[in-house]
């Protein structure tokens, strides 16, 4: 038979945080999930399914449904079962932490009493009528200590560092603010992502970096070759006093975006961006040079503002000229985690504000925290050559 967990959510109230920004793909979570749960099985058996080794532990026998009634609505997982019995994978509940961090962050603002209406209306289904700041409390300080140990764990050696910003409105003193959001992700020798940490800071730029890039040279992180990133203010000021002479490879997606601000007529604007494009597909760093010279050249009189910010700009673009080929289109801009802010912001979006810093750190941290677990069983993602550069 099977079993099933309400999470007492309406029709009515999955319609609400859809029309906010929380688009529900239960599929894709269901594939995910029931992928992690194999996997768990796997690992505790020490063998794949019809896989003989001296290692077995057991026999797998099978699943058994189970169906979880999320916000996305009911999703039926299939839950890996073992002949000898004692396994139940923890994938599921992992699956469902920013879950928790979300209804947490709602809650506090309604206990805080800064919720809207529509806080207020999703609260009351996710949690019940009756809600104290003890049960908010208690159940942010057991969420708080996972996160909190998976945010200070030992890092080792990254080879590729990439590094963004994103902002979220935090109430402070009364006042809403821009808190700023400071995401690392890197690449291990072996080719394998991983979020490295999260940072959420209403202090200054260059502070907040420089503490954030000391805090992950802190747990263990060493060997990197190369820093992808923005040119975020604040970012190079610390990434020099922080990781010394470690190359930066500039966003060439975002440098593409910003030459369009010096464009001055509309017309030109798919010819500037063709290009940029030719001299960042370029075969090599000496063409590319030459390409940018050529570039700069002929727009100097149409165009001066958008010459002379090509000339300051574009070759910040080039250093991922001197890494393998193939693994230049992995680390010549920072996309990757800007899907990753995407995700976030499904998230945080239902929030609208947090009520505090904390309130905010703890929700994006759960969802980098699943991030983080579904990486650990894909494929390598930058592959081929070595990294000895």
């Amino acid at each position: 038979m099977t079993h099933q967990e309400n999470y007492n959510l309406s029709s009515s109230t999955i319609e609400e945080m859809t029309r906010n920004g929380l688009e529900a793909i239960p599929e894709l979570v269901r594939v995910i999930l029931n992928s992690v749960m194999q996997a768990e099985r796997s690992n505790y058996l020490q063998a794949n399914a019809y896989e003989r080794t001296e290692e077995r532990k057991g026999h797998a026998n099978g699943y058994k449904p189970k169906t979880v009634r999320t916000k996305l609505g009911d999703i039926t997982f299939a839950i890996p079962q073992v002949r000898e019995g004692g396994f139940y994978p923890s994938a599921l509940e992992k699956g469902m932490r920013s879950e928790r961090a979300l209804v947490i962050a709602l809650a506090e603002m309604y206990v805080q009493g800064v919720s809207t209406r529509r806080v207020k209306a999703i609260t009351e289904e996710l949690c019940g009528v009756e809600i104290s700041a003890m049960q908010v409390s208690r159940a942010a300080q057991q969420l708080d200590g996972v996160l909190e140990e998976w945010r200070e764990r030992p890092l080792g050696e990254i080879r590729y560092l990439y590094a963004d910003a994103r902002y979220e409105k935090v109430r402070e003193a009364g006042q809403v603010r821009d808190a700023a959001v400071l995401v690392a992700t890197g690449i291990s020798p072996e080719g394998e992502r991983q979020v490295l940490g999260v940072s959420v800071s209403l202090s200054e730029h260059e502070t907040h970096w420089n503490a954030f890039f000391r805090s992950l040279r802190d747990r263990g992180m060493h060997g990197v070759k190369l820093v992808i990133s923005d040119d975020h203010v604040g970012l190079g000021a610390a990434r020099r006093a922080v990781l010394g002479s470690v190359p930066w490879q500039r966003c060439q997606f975002h440098l593409q975006q910003n030459a369009q601000g010096y464009v001055p007529r509309q017309s030109m604007r798919k010819e500037v961006a063709a290009d940029i494009r030719a001299i960042f597909n370029a075969p090599d760093k000496k063409t590319a040079e030459q390409y940018l010279q050529m570039t700069i050249q002929k727009y100097a009189r149409s165009a001066p503002r958008l010459s002379a910010w090509m000339e300051d700009n574009l070759a910040e673009g080039f250093t991922v000229f001197d890494f393998p080929l193939d693994h230049r289109r992995s680390i010549r801009t920072t996309n990757s985690l800007e899907r990753i802010n995407k995700e976030i912001r499904r998230r945080t979006r239902v929030v609208g504000m947090f009520p505090n810093e904390a309130s905010c750190l703890r929700l994006i941290s759960a969802r980098l925290m699943e991030i983080s677990e579904e990486w650990q069983i894909g494929k390598r993602y930058c592959a081929g050559k070595s990294f000895d550069c």
